[in-house]
């Protein structure tokens, strides 16, 4: 299933709706009280620095993604990623579209648009116990397997979607991953 995934820019009148996802205890265990993660976003969304938006399918929204360049919000575990690499953070609110390989595809959608517009590569930073989200950025088309510290406590696994990952096996159920390429 290729599914075609509109990404509308997160504005305030959306913020009822994701009060509400934030609230949902599968978003809450890995993102955190609803309110302090709600006014955090409130905060940034005026910064600018931060891109946030929705993610629908067929006009439903069902998800939130932001992604922002990492030189703007320094982090010790991405420390060594290189220049004009953006981060990626994001949940399925709505629970009808849980397992149903939903992420990997606006993920993948998504990294690649950022490549496109010249980010050098997008980086993913999973709680290591966060396996569901880890599969999901696997089949999505993101590597990698190193675990860091956050430098608040906390570990993360540090995935990378590069240009070399749009020629790679694209996560699709159903689909091999493709031969490698003979020397």
């Amino acid at each position: 299933m290729r599914a075609d995934y509109d990404f509308p820019r997160l504005t305030r009148a959306d913020f009822p709706r994701l009060a509400g996802w934030l609230a949902c205890d599968h978003v809450a265990e890995w993102w955190g009280d609803p309110a302090t993660e709600l006014a955090l976003i409130d905060q940034e969304i005026d910064e600018g620095l931060v891109d946030m938006r929705l993610v629908e399918l067929q006009g439903q929204a069902f998800a939130f993604i932001q992604d922002y360049d990492i030189a703007d919000f320094p982090a010790p575990h991405l420390a060594d990623q290189p220049p004009r690499t953006r981060a990626i953070d994001t949940f399925i609110g709505d629970t009808a579209y849980l397992g149903k390989g939903h992420a990997p595809g606006y993920l993948r959608q998504r990294a690649r648009r950022l490549l496109a517009a010249r980010a050098a590569q997008v980086v993913v930073d999973p709680d290591p116990k966060n396996t569901r989200a880890i599969a999901a950025y696997r089949k999505a088309g993101f590597r990698g397997e190193t675990q860091r510290g956050c430098g608040d406590g906390q570990q993360a696994q540090v995935m990378t979607f590069t240009p070399s990952s749009l020629h790679k096996y694209s996560g699709v159920r159903g689909s091999a991953p493709a031969p490698a390429p003979k020397a």
